[in-house]
């Protein structure tokens, strides 16, 4: 691509076409030597006024930007958005994918997204309203986000989705779940669907469509909060669980923020990570396990709990950590004795990392205590107790005692 390309307008057109475009977003698409966008939104467009040349978006649309902007260079080039090109849409793949070193600038052309068209229908305030997109994403993430009485906007895929949210619902004990489908917003053909996701009744709407949800859940389902320490319940295990109290300390203790990456070595049933990872929908996490059965186990129950997204690598520690991405954050849950497994991972973590060990062994514990006295950090001894029946009466049954090093490279005390 050369510098003949300097700007590339995107414009939103929303579903009442032609006839809802400012003027502005008129006489930029009238002008449009290339008009690039999905048959659809091209079909909106109004011949006698746009004489552009018209391209439909290949697919996989993503590896073909930055050639077909290059084939077009030096003609004015308009890309047609759904609503909000910004908004989770085509700008932000643009910018991505031509890359901050081409010399390509794009002029935006928002329209009301279908969000802002829902909020208005429905009469919900767009700021308390959190918006989920299950398009070309895993469905079970939509799991995440369910809480009682949350008010969920979902930006579709298709004609099906509004049948498979149902379906998600019902099996994870959301059938209460109030669902409207609110289809071709702000066009001639708008119209919404009502039910609930225990009685759904439509396999198929139109395709161009947002979902609303008002999440109840059904009485006897596990609650699920919104921080770490979920129920032990909620996972499927063999026993190697970071239980609940301890969890909620180690959590605490790695600190998981916005965007950043975690290692969950000796992954076990993958709970420290999938709790890493419900803390913000962009922190991201790969679980380390030698057992193919607990990898296995480990992606079942991040699907289950809305995060599909967790990677699992199967394979010992520390080997198979070669050429995985650099983290933010190091939770070692077992192997701790593994002849280099915490040379390796202390070598892969860069300055200001946390790393975070949790043992129950002296053995284990007496490794723990020599890094502690070279590296400083933390060094606690969690123990739980839980009242049990005694006879007639109640005591006190005490977990087996856990000890746990945390410690932040390149802290002063180092």
């Amino acid at each position: 691509m050369n510098a003949a390309i300097s700007v590339v307008s995107v414009v939103g057109i929303g579903a009442d076409g032609w006839d809802g475009l400012p003027e502005t977003a008129r006489r930029v698409l009238r002008a449009a030597e290339v008009l690039l966008g999905a048959p659809r939104q091209l079909g909106l467009l109004p011949e006698d006024d746009c004489p552009g040349e018209r391209i439909a978006w290949p697919s996989p649309l993503r590896p073909a930007v930055p050639g077909l902007l290059a084939a077009h260079q030096g003609r004015a080039i308009a890309v047609l958005a759904s609503g909000d090109p910004s908004f989770y849409g085509i700008a932000r793949t643009l910018a991505e994918t031509v890359g901050a070193d081409r010399p390509v600038t794009f002029d935006v052309h928002p329209h009301p997204s279908s969000v802002s068209y829902a909020c208005a229908r429905l009469g919900w305030p767009l700021e308390a309203v959190e918006t989920l997109s299950v398009v070309a994403r895993p469905l079970a993430a939509l799991s995440a986000a369910l809480h009682e009485g949350r008010r969920l906007l979902v930006l579709s895929e298709g004609a099906d989705t509004a049948a498979r949210v149902a379906e998600l619902l019902r099996t994870t004990g959301w059938g209460g779940t109030r669902v409207r489908v609110l289809e071709q917003l702000g066009g001639p053909a708008e119209r919404i669907l009502d039910g609930t996701a225990a009685d759904w009744p439509h396999e198929r709407t139109d395709p161009l469509n947002v979902l609303a949800l008002d999440c109840a859940r059904d009485p006897g389902a596990l609650r699920l909060g919104a921080v770490p320490g979920l129920p032990d319940e909620a996972y499927e295990h063999d026993g190697q669980l970071t239980k609940r109290y301890v969890r909620a300390a180690t959590l605490a203790a790695l600190a998981p923020a916005p965007g950043e990456l975690l290692w969950d070595v000796g992954g076990g049933s993958g709970s420290i990570g999938v709790e890493w990872m419900r803390t913000h929908r962009s922190c991201r996490a790969i679980a380390v396990e030698k057992s193919p059965e607990r990898a296995a186990r480990i992606t079942r129950n991040a699907d289950a709990l809305g995060v599909p997204g967790l990677r699992v690598v199967t394979g010992p520690a520390p080997a198979s950590l070669t050429g995985l991405p650099t983290p933010d954050a190091i939770f070692i849950g077992g192997g701790l004795t593994a002849p280099g497994l915490l040379d390796a991972c202390w070598e892969a973590l860069p300055s200001g990392g946390r790393l975070v060990a949790n043992t129950v062994t002296l053995e284990s514990e007496a490794l723990l205590a020599r890094w502690y006295g070279r590296h400083g950090g933390e060094l606690v001894r969690l123990a739980v107790s839980t009242a049990v029946p005694v006879g007639g009466f109640t005591g006190w049954r005490q977990a087996m005692p856990v000890t746990q090093w945390s410690v932040t490279k390149g802290s002063p005390e180092q």
